[in-house]
């Protein structure tokens, strides 16, 4: 895209001419494209673009109103052509450095003959045509993003650029610009949010601008979930380890705790002198047994 003109003007070349002999004139150079017409005022052309030139006399006191000139236009790329009128149409097929050369001859029958060159430098650029994205168009969150892109055009070049997230238009957010002087754009950033980015461009040169706009997919990283899961999965293991451990653990009982039963037997005989010995006879007693304590055999006497 050419760069639009605000007003339709005539503008002389940065470099002053050679007059001819009593007249004066100068050089301006139009391209077209589409509807827009531009003036190149400062002797920067595009490739690949129609182009006009044309010499203007200037004659103010009109000596000149009924002269007849030929004009041989060397376009300085090889090509020469010739006519009769102060205009030559032509284009530049490939960027670069040119001299623009303009022999006038004035063939006005009965009037001397007068002859002289105009020339000037021109330079050819070729205009920004295409911004193409080499690589993917999916991303990591978190991590340092490197985007390169292939601009076709001529350096050296402007370029504006800003990421927009979520792909919302904001008006008050600036463009970060810097300067390009090779046909490679690398850009770093790191994606803070997931989802749909997007990265809005503007690039222009002395003849062109063109402005995009990128779609770029971010997705969460793939590692922090892997982290996470592993966390977690450590967390459950502990938890069940140490509950199985206090499920497990064996119980030991003190026996010592534990009182052994015995039977006490008081044993009452009688000798011959009357006498009543108590014999105490201790047998042991399983727990649980309800044998009486206290057993007498024969008769029993109370004093």
């Amino acid at each position: 895209m050419l760069l639009p003109v605000v007003g339709l003007g005539v503008v002389e070349t940065t470099e002053p001419l050679t007059d001819l002999e009593n007249i004066a004139g100068k050089l301006v150079f139009y391209q077209m494209e589409g509807n827009a017409t531009c003036v190149r005022d400062k002797g920067e052309l595009a490739s690949d673009v129609p182009t006009e030139t044309m010499f203007e006399l200037f004659d103010p006191p009109k000596n000149f109103s009924a002269a007849k000139f030929s004009y041989t236009w060397d376009l300085g790329n090889g090509e020469v052509i010739q006519g009769t009128e102060p205009v030559v149409r032509y284009h530049y097929t490939q960027s670069g450095n040119y001299t623009l050369r303009l022999k006038v001859v004035n063939v006005t029958k009965h009037s001397p003959a007068i002859t002289d060159v105009y020339s000037t430098d021109v330079q050819v650029l070729d205009a920004i045509k295409n911004i193409e994205l080499k690589g993917p168009t999916d991303y990591q969150m978190s991590q340092n993003t490197s985007l390169a892109f292939y601009v076709d055009g001529s350096p050296p070049m402007w370029v504006c650029w800003r990421f927009l997230a979520n792909c919302v238009p904001d008006m008050t957010a600036s463009c970060t610009l810097t300067m390009l002087y090779e046909n490679t754009l690398r850009l770093n950033h790191t994606f803070t949010s997931a989802g749909v980015h997007c990265l809005d461009i503007s690039i222009r040169n002395d003849v062109s601008k063109m402005q995009t706009s990128f779609s770029l997919y971010v997705r969460r990283n793939n590692n922090t979930h892997f982290i996470f899961i592993l966390s977690c999965a450590a967390i459950l293991v502990a938890t069940f380890s140490f509950i199985t451990v206090i499920a497990c653990r064996p119980r030991h009982h003190n026996r010592s705790q534990i009182g052994t039963s015995s039977n006490a037997i008081f044993l009452k005989n009688q000798d011959a002198e009357g006498q009543s010995p108590i014999i105490w006879n201790v047998s042991p007693l399983e727990r649980g047994e309800k044998e009486p304590l206290l057993l007498q055999y024969g008769t029993q006497h109370c004093s």
